[in-house]
């Protein structure tokens, strides 16, 4: 028998458009969004490093140099976990589990080219890739937060 999904506390949406410059308006929106959970200061900077990467994914290699929009969802659910959703209507990942192996990247010319996903699966607890060639790429990012009141 099958549950049915958990119900958030709190939810946020946002969607913009996939501008370089919007990777930085991502991690402050998710950043004061978790706010009432007074993260501390470690978590924050993996949960922002974490998002920066999946929104960055999205607008370098799910649009490649066109125009189109990221889809951020936020939730907060019992017990402090949350859930974060960035999804991009691009040209999607043919292969999830080889774009997921370390230093793989479509990319080479890049600095940190092939490490994205291994940096989303470093700081949050669970890092879920869905996507499909020519529509898109959604990537769920989950962990608990702490808090600086209940280490």
């Amino acid at each position: 028998m099958s549950r049915p999904p958990l119900r958030p506390l709190n939810e946020m949406n946002l969607t913009f458009p996939a501008l370089s410059e919007n990777e930085r308006f991502a991690r402050l929106a998710v950043s004061g969004f978790l706010s009432v959970l007074d993260p501390n200061i470690a978590e924050l900077s993996d949960i922002k490093t974490a998002v920066s990467e999946a929104v960055t994914n999205a607008i370098v290699h799910g649009y490649r140099d066109t125009a189109g929009e990221v889809m951020m969802q936020v939730r907060i659910f019992k017990d402090s976990r949350i859930s974060i959703k960035i999804q991009d209507k691009g040209c999607g990942i043919p292969d999830v589990a080889q774009a997921m192996t370390p230093l793989y990247t479509t990319s080479p010319e890049e600095d940190r080219a092939g490490l994205g996903f291994t940096i989303m699966e470093t700081f949050m607890e669970k890092v879920k890739v869905k996507s499909k060639p020519g529509k898109g790429t959604t990537v769920i990012l989950e962990r608990t937060v702490q808090g600086k009141k209940r280490l």
